[in-house]
């Protein structure tokens, strides 16, 4: 399950505004700002979160989950 965090992150990595991944996702900004928010993408639909992570993914972006590749928490990277 992604965090409201990697979510923020990602959109940093790739250097996105909110608007412009609730345009790449199909999805409305108040969506995008409660699933970035304190509860986080767990009350959303598995198909707002789905497309969350495709759209990111599409742009490059490469979620871990906790312990993956390293110690520590979830994260995320760009594709090499």
């Amino acid at each position: 399950m992604l965090t409201a965090e990697q979510i923020k992150a990602a959109r940093a990595l790739v250097d996105w505004s909110q608007p412009q991944l609730a345009g790449a996702s199909g999805l409305s900004m108040p969506t995008i700002r409660r699933m970035e928010g304190p509860l986080g993408p767990g009350r959303s639909t598995a198909a707002n979160v789905d497309a969350v992570r495709k759209a990111l993914e599409d742009a490059g972006v490469v979620f871990m989950e906790a312990g993956e590749l390293k110690p520590g928490g979830p994260g995320v990277r760009l594709k090499a």
